[in-house]
């Protein structure tokens, strides 16, 4: 189905002007009860148009039509059980199981419905963990049915879209592709653009939209800023060579890590990444001659956890690509998959024609293995680093997981033990390595890797690479923990 992601301070003109099939008033960080918290107009439960609320949504749907809510006992962040008290009768639930697993994050719960609501569904922890008003067209849940860890989120949603709103489905990956090649053609007329290219898939999906739309009014520029995997500024340069874009290969790795140079603070160091990146492309697109726009792989979740662009989300951390160019460049950004998750920007690629192997390549950090070092960046770091980080990937696709996880990789932390290796005491860093199973990013579970694999991972780290005498397994999932340590 087709979607949009609209501020909740959007007008009831314009909402009732765009005769929606249904509105899904989203999740959010705040309390109702906060002063300034986010509140869409008074109107929107009176349009005549299903709305469906989700955690915050739901609290706000209450509070907004004489219902109460209040902090809850316990503060709920991931699996929770729901129980089906009315499913049959349920638009909703209609077809599930009268009991599911689902993804709880929040500190507040509803007490009591508004007045007309039905009570369907309850959990522990919550005695409203779904209310619906069928006549009205008014539903809530406490839970996130979006994300995969919820069971039958899809359902849920499905049911919604289909059987309440009256959707059909219609709209596909290719109609995207369409819209999408209409939208920087009209975005970037006669201009020339440069894109920049990592070598993950974001940025080759974008770069072949654009190459598309545009033709040979498209340069991709590809920078090594010294933070790469071990050869992957060779495999890229080689990769997108064979894909027939034209490339222009940037070898600025000393120019990065002389700025990185004693920086402790994550923050910081995604910064100087962004910064360091501004001035390389504005010094090479100006050596290429007139151009009008910088191209980038920007995804959601990229805008969702750096900052608030179309509504309330918190500032999780910056990426380098995020938040608009310095004032002194004249360039304008094209940023044709700002609003795609990542599984869907794989679809894209399928569409286009991309190799599978480019298509399924797991993500990898815009600040690269800067924010895989804890503390301050050196080469002797970034090479441990490096030859360790080989070792995981190596041994996940030997072992068939590779395609399984999001992702994969080693984190160097900024702990030395004591450890012995032959007769020798050694005093060295240790490995943390992470593997996450996921849909889009926004949440993931800890893979349950096999002990021989892990095992194989472990031995062939400490035996390797010198420097490394111990190696420990991240069992933390998002939320509370983010997959990348910085």
């Amino acid at each position: 189905m087709y979607a949009e992601i609209w501020p909740f301070n959007t007008s009831i003109d314009r909402l009732r002007a765009q005769a929606p099939a249904g509105i899904i008033l989203s999740g959010g960080p705040r309390s109702v009860s906060e002063p300034g918290a986010p509140r869409c107009d008074l109107a929107v439960p009176q349009l005549g148009v299903p709305v469906l609320g989700i955690c915050y949504g739901m609290q706000l749907l209450t509070s907004m039509l004489g219902g109460q809510v209040g902090s809850a006992p316990q503060r709920e962040y991931g699996d929770a059980v729901i129980s089906v008290t009315e499913g049959d009768g349920s638009r909703l639930l209609n077809g599930l199981p009268h009991q599911m697993t689902v993804w709880a994050s929040h500190g507040d719960l509803v007490t009591a419905p508004p007045p007309g609501f039905a009570v369907v569904a309850t959990s522990e922890n919550a005695p409203v963990a779904v209310m619906e008003s069928v006549d009205r067209g008014l539903y809530g849940m406490l839970f996130h049915p979006e994300v995969a860890h919820s069971e039958h989120g899809l359902e849920i949603l499905r049911n919604f879209a289909y059987d309440v709103c009256g959707c059909t489905g219609d709209w596909t990956i290719k109609s995207f592709v369409d819209e999408a090649l209409d939208r920087i053609r009209q975005q970037v007329g006669d201009g020339r653009v440069v894109c920049a290219l990592s070598g993950g898939v974001d940025s080759t999906v974008a770069a072949l939209l654009l190459h598309k739309a545009i033709g040979d009014r498209l340069t991709c520029i590809f920078v090594d800023n010294g933070l790469l995997r071990l050869n992957e500024a060779d495999q890229v340069r080689a990769r997108f060579e064979h894909l027939g874009l034209p490339l222009v290969f940037v070898n600025a790795s000393d120019q990065f890590l002389t700025r990185l140079e004693g920086v402790i603070d994550p923050e910081q160091k995604r910064k100087i990444i962004g910064a360091t990146f501004i001035d390389v492309f504005e010094e090479r697109a100006a050596a290429i001659g007139p151009v009008d726009f910088l191209a980038q792989g920007t995804l959601y979740p990229d805008v969702i956890e750096s900052v608030s662009v179309v509504g309330p989300s918190a500032a999780i951390k910056s990426h380098h690509n995020v938040g608009g160019l310095p004032e002194r460049m004249r360039l304008k950004l094209v940023e044709p998959l700002r609003e795609l998750f990542k599984d869907e920007v794989r679809a894209v690629g399928r569409q286009l024609g991309l190799r599978e192997d480019l298509v399924s390549r797991q993500p990898f950090p815009g600040p690269g293995l800067a924010v895989r070092i804890l503390g301050a960046i050196t080469r002797e770091r970034l090479e441990l680093l490096r030859r360790a980080d080989h070792v995981v990937v190596d041994e996940v696709r030997r072992a068939g997981w590779y395609t399984q996880l999001w992702q994969s990789f080693a984190v160097l932390l900024p702990i030395q033990s004591v450890g012995v290796m032959g007769d020798a005491r050694t005093y060295e860093y240790t490995i943390a390595v992470r593997a996450v199973l996921s849909r889009d990013g926004m949440t993931a579970d800890w893979a349950r890797l096999p002990h021989d694999l892990l095992g194989r991972m472990s031995s062939r780290i400490v035996n390797d690479v010198k420097g490394i005498n111990r190696v420990v397994y991240d069992i933390s999932n998002k939320p509370p923990a983010t997959i990348e340590w910085e």
